[in-house]
């Protein structure tokens, strides 16, 4: 089920059709929080849930957006990718407190293709790609020790440097139908301005704060 077949807190169509687009307006907040912010822009707490709908969340690193969908990358097996294996659909948060600004992202998650996540794990750094075939994420450790062990045997496997993509470390893409756009104002006031997909049409509103 798309989120976009959920019913939401307003009759669609509230608002107008969307004169911009969200996906643009995400791209001129987050230039601009690349040069006011000191934290590093692409952190964002994803929130998944399970099956039954209990929910999790956790900080992970935006690799890349673009009208197709912003793309993250993890372990399949992890308790994330798990929940998204059962239900897969997903939100993102950013929040930037130099700009005063948050962004709100809903949407269904697909696998980004092999070709795109082998291109991406060649770039990440030797260290993290061994990381990556020795972490079973979020499985019990009963010992640290037993986990170097495993950095080493795989340090071992991969001496020349060529590390292959495990094929549990996946991209994972949130193609959006829901944007927020919060702004912070004074007596918290805020500013907050919404797009959200219906039908394949964009509509645009504003909520109170």
């Amino acid at each position: 089920m798309r989120r976009s077949d959920i019913q939401m807190p307003f009759d669609p169509p509230y608002g107008m059709r969307a004169q911009a687009s969200p996906f643009a307006e995400f791209a001129t907040w987050h230039q601009e929080a690349t040069t006011k912010e000191k934290q590093d822009v692409s952190a964002v707490c994803l929130a998944t849930a399970t099956r039954c709908g209990a929910p999790s969340c956790r900080m992970v690193l935006l690799k890349d957006f673009s009208e197709s969908g912003f793309t993250f990358y993890t372990n399949a097996h992890s308790r994330k990718g798990c929940d998204i294996d059962d239900n897969p659909q997903a939100a993102l948060c950013f929040y930037w407190p130099e700009c005063g600004r948050q962004i709100r992202i809903e949407g269904f998650v697909a696998h980004v293709s092999d070709a795109e996540a082998d291109a991406y794990f060649n770039t990440r750094p030797l260290k993290s790609r061994i990381g990556a075939w020795a972490s079973e994420q979020s499985k019990p450790l009963k010992d640290r020790s037993l986990f170097m062990k495993r950095i080493a045997h795989y340090t071992a496997k991969w001496a020349t440097g060529n590390v292959e993509r495990p094929p549990h470390w996946k991209g994972f893409r949130i193609v959006p139908d829901y944007f927020e756009f919060w702004g912070n104002g004074a007596y918290r006031i805020h500013e907050r301005h919404i797009y959200y997909l219906r039908e394949d049409e964009w509509y645009e509103a504003m909520l109170q704060p």
